[in-house]
């Protein structure tokens, strides 16, 4: 595990968006597992600039994103599809049909799932997969459990992450209660994996997860287990190492 901790979230952004754009000079047609929240706004704001300076191409990037909420069209503006969209893909030239993102409106969520996990290994495997943090120690919307999860997969949202997430609603009711997301199995398949946290809402889950004992209680906690993880924190998320 490298650990890196930054001065401040700008910081971090940066340090987030050049990793991003190493993978991609080394290997212009690398699999990207790219997440959404707050964390990584920052990041895709570095990367569109890179691109606008001409200094960086998403052409032949496939992308995979993390999870969508169950429920919701994809034009909806709550739905991830619409916030990859506003945030990053719409601003790139990454092509349509590189970019996946679960179908929220799935009539057969089983096979949905299924059919994700073959995308992936069609697409050769995720090179790089940059992950979020929840205040409950969740990544995706792999939420704690009495086990880890396997592949992609339909979630039962915990109530405190209904509640986290109710600020981008116009109320905690909107939230839907369901999501898809890959799973932990999904994740540690990834060749490489880059956990941010940003703030000191963030300390008590980067602590369990890096330094307390792999449970499925603290989902992020089994990335200490991955052969190839770099957390960039900023220094109140590491208030607590």
């Amino acid at each position: 595990m490298r650990l890196m901790i930054t001065k401040s979230y700008e910081e971090l952004s940066k340090l987030a968006a050049e990793n991003v754009a190493n993978i991609v000079e080394e290997k212009p047609n690398a699999v990207l597992g790219l997440p959404t929240g707050s964390t990584p706004i920052g990041m895709y704001k570095k990367l569109i600039s890179m691109y606008s300076d001409g200094t960086l191409s998403f052409r032949d990037v496939t992308a995979f994103n993390l999870d969508e909420y169950e429920g919701l069209d994809k034009n909806s503006p709550n739905s991830y599809y619409k916030y990859m969209l506003d945030n990053f893909y719409g601003h790139i030239d990454i092509a349509k049909d590189k970019t996946n993102i679960p179908d929220g409106k799935a009539v057969d969520i089983y096979n949905t799932c299924i059919e994700y996990e073959e995308r992936i290994k069609k697409a050769g495997g995720i090179d790089l997969i940059i992950l979020g943090l929840g205040n409950n120690g969740h990544i995706g919307f792999n939420e704690p459990a009495d086990h880890f999860s396997g592949i992609t997969h339909r979630v039962k949202l915990h109530r405190e992450t209904i509640k986290a997430n109710s600020r981008f609603f116009n109320s905690i009711d909107e939230v839907p209660k369901y999501a898809i997301t890959m799973g932990i199995r999904s994740i540690m398949h990834c060749k490489k994996i880059i956990l941010l946290a940003s703030g000191k809402a963030k300390a008590e889950a980067i602590k369990k997860a890096l330094k307390e004992p792999v449970t499925a209680k603290v989902p992020a906690s089994v990335l200490q287990l991955h052969q190839d993880l770099t957390v960039i924190i900023d220094e109140e998320a590491a208030s607590l190492l």
